[in-house]
């Protein structure tokens, strides 16, 4: 067990993780020269396309030192984004130790700071790792002195690399023999061992990533999950080396993947405690948490023979991704379909784009919101994130909507726009602190529904692309809340409805009315597209219908024959408004939910 090292790379996104990854995995062997290609820890096209890690990855390397020794290294790559922020902590709690990878140009960022907090909240040891050393802005001293006033990290243990280069990749491995501790724990315990991880196969039903904390785990073994309380027999067991390696055993601190023949979903639960039947042990690892959805959006299939296809993707995602929850929901206008829970907006791309790519679906989905709390003349108390849902207003006595604290790095010309965003934004309150010369971080209390549209796309174009943003849930907040109803030809459209708070809802209906204006075809007669809260209209787009020029077979003559032909038309528009129902294409609902034109 001495020889033993668990760790895992904790940074924010864009600082090299993965390519540390890399040039660790080649360094020791992990696979030949032939085999390897970049990024080898993110497996998904979409993770790779887009340069982000959306799934921790594992992967056990064997590592020898100058003196012979031979160390066993179990590598937990993670995400950097704060939408995944969960992945990160299970991952943490299969570990002793993290390198704190930091970019030599950039410098400690709001990411870091936050992955950093969440590091000390599982007792973890941590090796700061200053990276792209290469690039002709780095500044190694500066960063140093980063990690001194901002981590409270030592400075001088920070290793120099270029993972790019492979420049300090021996003094990292080095480091982490050095200097991270090994695991703990009795091998003759009852066994207790975290799930940290999980995905699908087809063949082999649910493969297992876990890890051992106390005790034994050998095939054939008769095993319980502590949360669920399902019961499991051991098929096979090993270590993920790129390829599953079937061993006989995994013991105490050892981290390996386990198949027991779960075949669905909804039997096991990411970061469960797994026991064995005959010897259980008295209780599961504590620190297990629940991922906590904030954004709300329903998904609909294109056309409405995709609604199977859908159910099966969604239940499929869901195996790979914990924290994605999804119920059934319908709507008059596009069917049936799914109300899902994602942790953010990034969160919610990907799984779109996973639904539209892997299962090849066509998708709408509705405007994205959070859910509030309202509080009913009756004296109780209900949660709503769909505005289906939302009660009469004479119902409602107060409503409140959750409020995050945004921490917002920045260099320090683009402070006077950020205070304006935030402010635009309904912020709250706002303070500044100097991080180091250059350097502020704003830190502000706003609306998480705010948050959700178009913030982060703002904030890159004011910063120029250097500011960046982290936030935490705090609490809920009286506010004025909405639903605003979108009429087509004086016919409310479900899927089109929103919360919004009454400040924002003119401008908001305003943009909707004008999209679906542009995207409905023109019929026959005159459509009118309307924002309405309740019964009053807030806001109005016309489209024009198509005119026929019935004068044109007259010439000269009475004009009273002119305006009976023209009066004989204006009742026929009028009857065929009266009875002529409005197609919407699908795409109208999704040119709506685009984000703003601006």
């Amino acid at each position: 067990m001495q020889n033993i090292r668990n760790f895992c790379i904790i940074a924010h996104i864009d600082h090299g993780k993965s390519t540390l990854a890399d040039r660790l995995i080649q360094a020791c062997g992990g696979v030949t020269q032939r085999e390897f290609h970049d990024q080898m820890l993110d497996s998904m096209d979409i993770e790779r396309e887009r340069g982000i890690t959306i799934k921790s990855n594992t992967i056990t390397l064997d590592y020898q030192t100058a003196d012979g020794q031979v160390y066993q290294l179990n590598l937990i790559d993670t995400p950097g984004h704060v939408d995944f922020s969960h992945e990160v902590r299970r991952s943490l709690m299969a570990c002793e130790g993290a390198l704190i990878v930091i970019d030599a140009s950039q410098g400690v960022e709001a990411q870091t700071v936050a992955n950093l907090y969440l590091a000390l909240e599982y007792d973890l040891t941590l090796l700061p790792v200053i990276n792209k050393i290469d690039l002709p802005a780095a500044d190694v001293d500066r960063v140093r002195e980063e990690i001194d006033s901002d981590l409270g990290l030592d400075p001088f243990a920070a290793i120099p690399v270029s993972a790019k280069t492979g420049a300090g990749i021996d003094d990292v491995l080095a480091g982490i023999v050095k200097h991270l501790p090994p695991p703990q724990g009795d091998p003759e315990a009852p066994l207790k061992a975290l799930v940290f991880d999980a995905h699908f196969d087809t063949f082999r039903g649910v493969i297992l990533q876990c890890r051992v904390m106390q005790g034994t785990l050998k095939t054939r073994d008769k095993i319980r999950f502590m949360h669920t309380d399902r019961e499991y027999t051991v098929d096979e067991l090993g270590y993920n080396q790129f390829k599953l390696n079937p061993r006989k055993q995994l013991s105490v601190g050892e981290v390996g993947y386990l198949v027991a023949g779960v075949k669905s979903v909804q039997d096991i639960e990411i970061g469960d405690t797994i026991t064995l039947v005959d010897r259980p042990a008295t209780e599961p690892i504590p620190g297990y948490q629940k991922a906590k959805q904030v954004v709300f959006s329903s998904v609909y299939p294109m056309s409405t023979d995709e609604y199977q296809d859908l159910t099966k993707a969604l239940e499929k995602l869901a195996i790979n991704d914990a924290a994605l929850t999804f119920e059934k929901d319908s709507s008059a206008a596009l069917g049936f379909g799914f109300r899902c829970g994602f942790l953010g907006l990034l969160h919610l791309d990907v799984i779109q784009e996973r639904l539209q790519r892997e299962f090849d679906l066509g998708l709408v989905i509705s405007a994205p919101s959070v859910k509030y709390k309202l509080a009913l003349n009756d004296g109780t108390t209900v949660e709503v994130d769909n505005p289906s849902y939302w009660p009469d207003p004479t119902m409602i006595d107060a409503t409140s909507e959750p409020y995050i604290k945004a921490s917002i790095l920045i260099p320090e010309t683009y402070v006077g726009p950020v205070m304006e965003l935030c402010r635009e934004h309904r912020s709250d309150s706002q303070t500044m602190n100097y991080l180091s010369a250059g350097r502020v971080e704003v830190t502000s209390e706003m609306p998480l529904g705010e948050v959700l549209f178009d913030f982060y796309g703002k904030l890159k174009m004011i910063t120029r692309g250097y500011g960046s943003f982290d936030y935490v849930p705090i609490e809920y907040r009286t506010t004025d809340i909405v639903k605003v109803d979108i009429l087509v030809n004086k016919e409310p459209v479900d899927a089109l409805s929103y919360l919004v708070h009454r400040d924002k809802s003119r401008a908001r209906a305003l943009h909707y009315c004008e999209q679906l204006a542009e995207a409905i075809p023109r019929h026959q007669f005159k459509i009118p597209i309307q924002g309405a809260i309740g019964g009053t209209i807030i806001a109005r787009a016309t489209i024009q219908p198509y005119r026929k020029d019935v004068t044109a077979k007259l010439y000269g003559g009475d004009v009273t024959r002119k305006n009976k032909l023209l009066e004989k038309q204006k009742k026929g528009k009028a009857k065929m408004k009266q009875f002529g129902s409005v197609n919407i294409p699908q795409k109208a609902f999704v040119s709506v939910l685009r984000a703003d034109k601006e």
